[in-house]
């Protein structure tokens, strides 16, 4: 027989490969935990509904179940225990909240035997899983049942705000008393579904010191990796669309909140990831798996108990889950568009920050880096843990769209535009009538840059006084007729290249629009020139 102790906690293994939790074996246990809760739940029909009053939080009930049998408990082949219920109103509020009917509870525990699952974590705790999937049972230390006592008030109030919540959803707290031992468990919803293979399992507490999965970890057939290993093997992150990451996002930041107000810390996010287009060789794995264990997977029945029902959306029926394939997992991709189902949920939230952990940390600080270790302040702890899974775990998928107003801005028409706008913002003091004038008129900058002869050469300007005598000789013939400008300045020679030909092109004007854009242009010749830029004349 090898031994080991977690915690304080003796758990040891026999040859046959049962385990045994404070001397008593895992056969016996699984046996006095479906006694006592097919004894309690069945006592709790009797009692009628009613409201979940303050004192209710408290209540423990407690039966004494011999071996050979009594009156109100059936004969049993297992030593003697006293089987203790804390607070059976209120948990049974929190599971008719959930839609879980009695016969159901107790079909699904009692019916068939529990299974045993390997030690996904570092604590020394027993997990025992339901034939149909849908329930965990987790042996707890006196401590956290104790917090969580503690933790009813609080908890039923926030279910009742929100009942959509990636939290571990209790359903039960008993205690197995046997020999002067107490053995203390804890119903909860079951994240990770057999039914769909997890190729990849994560423990996630958004710290880096001594984040990485043992040694002895990497050998088991379905290994659980921490926060190095998934930087590691999922640098870029896992990709959401972004009504799905939004709604992720804010359930985890108030699922943050609440624990911050509990002062818990040391909490995790228990992340399974499904490929759903593995290779050939796992694809025949995996239905052979799913056709031997078919019998016992069975469709969730328990409203807001899968990844998706617990951050979108109401609670599916019953029928609605049957027929769902995915089994409430939530679509992702990775970097490589390769398809994925997510399944997640925050785990032990059962660790306040007291003493003990305030000293941990204290020492862990002396040595290490304060910030990085997992045990630390309940605030420092929420903010670190949401920004890890905002920013390296979790990511929005981006659609680019090209908008027809982004190619308008590119184009030659709207940079000729964007003239317009400087010169009309330079000008704010000038009239309405002015303005609508100046933005009705032409520049000879947009005749493909013939009148400059080069964007690079401001020395072929024509200056203000040429202009000014144009404007002259247009006046002696008449202040209501317009002028061609090819034929106005076919007499004037201004020694400008090209000049006649690119005024060939321009539209007519009259007196009082020549007058106004000479005075336009008077006001921005100056600034212009400063800059650098190219300046607009308008005629």
């Amino acid at each position: 027989m090898s031994s080991a102790t977690e915690n304080g906690v003796g758990v040891s293994g026999k040859q046959n490969g049962e385990k045994t939790y404070k001397k008593t074996t895992s056969s016996a246990l699984k046996g006095a935990i479906q006694l006592g809760i097919g004894y309690a739940v069945g006592n709790l029909t009797s009692k009628p509904d009613r409201d979940v009053l303050m004192q209710d939080f408290y209540v423990v009930e407690s039966v004494f179940l011999p071996s050979e049998g009594s009156n109100l408990t059936p004969a049993h082949h297992y030593p003697d225990f006293r089987f203790k219920t804390y607070a059976p109103l209120a948990f049974r509020y929190f599971r008719e909240l959930f839609g879980i009917k009695p016969d159901d509870y107790l079909y699904s525990i009692c019916n068939e035997p529990l299974i045993e699952l390997s030690n996904p974590g570092a604590s020394s705790s027993l997990f025992y899983l339901t034939s149909d999937d849908e329930f965990i049972i987790k042996t707890v230390q006196h401590k956290e049942a104790e917090f969580l006592q503690k933790l009813l008030p609080g908890y039923y109030m926030n279910l009742n705000q929100n009942p959509r919540t990636l939290l571990p959803k209790f359903y039960g707290l008993y205690c197995v008393q046997s020999g002067g031992i107490n053995i203390r468990i804890v119903v909860m919803n079951n994240v990770l579904p057999r039914s769909v293979k997890m190729h990849y399992k994560y423990d996630l507490k958004g710290s880096t010191y001594k984040r990485r999965a043992s040694r002895k970890e990497r050998e088991k057939s379905s290994p659980t990796y921490k926060d190095l290993d998934f930087l590691q093997d999922m640098h870029e992150g896992l990709y959401f669309e972004a009504e799905t990451y939004n709604a992720l996002m804010k359930t985890v930041q108030r699922d943050c909140r609440v624990l911050e107000s509990f002062k818990i810390m040391d909490y995790s996010l228990l992340l399974g990831v499904h490929v759903l287009d593995p290779s050939p060789k796992e694809r025949d794995g995996e239905n052979a798996q799913v056709a031997v264990d078919g019998k016992r997977h069975g469709a969730q029945r328990v409203l807001y108990s899968t990844a998706m029902e617990s951050i979108q959306g109401e609670g599916k029926s019953a029928e609605a889950v049957t027929t769902d394939d995915t089994m409430g997992g939530i679509p992702a991709k990775t970097h490589k568009d390769e398809k994925l189902l997510i399944f997640l949920g925050i785990i032990d939230i059962l660790q306040s920050y007291r003493l003990i952990k305030k000293l941990e940390h204290s020492w862990k600080a002396l040595v290490y880096d304060g910030d990085s270790v997992s045990v630390h302040r309940p605030s420092f702890y929420a903010d670190r843990f949401l920004k890890f899974m905002s920013t390296r775990v979790f990511k929005k998928i981006h659609t680019f769209r090209c908008s027809p107003s982004k190619r308008a801005r590119n184009s030659i028409p709207a940079l000729k535009s964007s003239s317009h706008e400087i010169i009309s913002t330079q000008n704010e003091e000038q009239t309405d009538e002015r303005k609508e004038r100046l933005s009705g008129a032409k520049s000879l900058a947009s005749l493909d840059g013939q009148v400059f002869g080069s964007f690079s050469r401001p020395d072929l300007v024509p200056n203000p006084h040429s202009l000014f005598e144009a404007s002259s000789l247009v006046t002696t013939i008449s202040s209501s007729s317009s002028l061609y400008a090819n034929e106005c300045y076919a007499m004037d020679n201004t020694g400008v290249p090209g000049y006649r030909d690119a005024m060939a092109s321009s539209s007519t004007f009259t007196l009082e629009d020549s007058a106004i854009c000479l005075i336009s242009e008077q006001s921005t010749m100056e600034t212009d020139r400063d800059d650098g830029s190219v300046f607009d004349v308008y005629l």
